[in-house]
């Protein structure tokens, strides 16, 4: 199966599966509200906004981990997916945001400013947010191009993201830390794969192999 056959079954199909948790949690929705489940606990609201979070982090790790994985497994095609994924994270990114504005604010923008400006956990999680826009907006083929190596260095900027996304997370919770350390961990090994990365790439041959 060649590269654009490949890309034509795949795309679509990692597209549908990155969508899965917005479906889910629309149905979710739907059914708390008109059927009288509770498939988003006692607290809805306040289980929405996490969930959403929670798939922020999740996309945003998934793509840090794409390039490891195409290069671990040798299967370089990978890379076509990681800018989706990313702009995924992005996404629910948008979601959560909204959703805390809209439903546990009632879009009260005043008081938005206000607990960014008094709650610890909420700066920090719009700090990493207002970061995580303009990656979004770079991530088109003509800005690529544009933008040249420039490019490559700001999108190193996810791995701060990653880490204030993190600390968001952590600072948010009163109890069962589990998921921000399982993901903190994680984030640490992919950026330590990176730094190993960059270093094996910019090592000086040696002078045989370099002569050769």
């Amino acid at each position: 199966m060649n590269v654009r056959t490949q890309r034509r079954i795949f795309k679509p199909l990692v597209f549908l599966i990155s969508l899965s948790p917005f479906f889910w949690l629309a149905y979710a929705i739907f059914s708390d509200t008109t059927m009288g489940t509770q498939y988003l606990t006692t607290d809805p609201v306040q289980k929405l906004d996490r969930e959403l979070g929670d798939w922020t982090l999740i996309f945003i790790i998934l793509s840090l981990a794409v390039r490891p994985a195409a290069d671990l497994l040798k299967r370089n095609e990978f890379i076509n997916y990681r800018r989706m994924i990313g702009l995924f994270a992005l996404f629910y990114a948008v979601l959560h945001v909204t959703s805390y504005q809209v439903f546990h604010l009632k879009l009260d923008v005043v008081a938005f400013f206000k607990d960014i400006a008094e709650r610890p956990f909420i700066t920090v999680g719009m700090i990493a947010f207002i970061a995580l826009i303009p990656l979004g907006i770079t991530s088109t083929k003509g800005m690529i191009r544009r933008l040249g190596k420039k490019w490559r260095k700001l999108h190193m900027l996810v791995y701060p993201i990653a880490i204030l996304g993190v600390v968001h997370f952590y600072m948010m919770i009163r109890a069962d830390f589990s998921r921000p350390y399982i993901y903190g961990a994680i984030i640490l090994l992919l950026l330590g794969y990176r730094v190993w990365k960059n270093r094996q790439r910019n090592r000086p041959r040696p002078a045989a192999a370099a002569a050769a």
